[in-house]
C-alpha cells in the first residue's frame, strides 16, 4: 500500500499510541520522520526514539513521555497543518505562537526543519508541518 503523508501518518500512530496509554509507538522510518522527532525530543514532547532494524525494514520506536504523578501526556494536541494536497507557507512574521507559547509548530525552511521559535528568530518563513502542544 502506498502512502501519500508519511507525516500525518506518524502523528496519527503518535495520537492514537497516547490515547492507548501506549508506552512506545513504532513507526516506519523516513528521515523527514527522524528530523520531526528530533525536534520533538530536544523541546520534550517525547522521551527518546530510535531507529530499530536495518535497510527497507528499519522503523522507528518512539518512546512516549506521560506526567510521572497525574499520568498526563506530554502531548495534548497533535495537528498536521500542510499536506500533500494544500501546502500551507507563512513568512516569519505570519508564524503565530502555538498555544500561547506553551506548544509548538515544525516549519520546514530552506535551513532544514525549525520549531516556530526558531523561525521567527532567525527571520524565516517555510511550509508548516504540524502543531503540537
Amino acid at each position: 500500500m502506498v502512502m501519500t503523508d508519511p507525516i500525518a501518518d506518524l502523528l496519527t500512530r503518535m495520537r492514537n499510541g497516547i490515547s492507548a496509554r501506549a508506552e512506545k509507538v513504532d513507526a516506519p522510518f523516513s528521515k523527514a520522520k527522524e528530523s520531526v522527532l528530533q525536534i520533538m525530543k530536544r523541546r520534550g514532547f517525547i522521551d527518546d526514539y530510535r531507529v530499530v532494524g536495518e535497510g527497507v525494514q528499519s522503523s522507528l520506536r518512539i518512546y512516549l513521555r506521560y506526567d510521572k504523578e497525574n499520568e498526563k501526556p506530554a502531548i495534548l494536541g497533535i495537528e498536521r497543518v500542510s499536506s500533500p494536497g494544500r501546502r500551507i507557507y507563512v513568512r516569519s512574521s505570519d508564524i503565530k505562537p502555538v498555544y500561547g507559547g506553551y506548544g509548538m509548530a515544525v516549519v520546514s525552511t530552506s535551513k532544514g526543519l525549525l520549531t516556530d521559535a526558531e523561525c521567527r528568530e532567525q527571520n524565516l518563513g517555510g511550509e508548516v508541518m504540524c502543531r503540537i502542544w
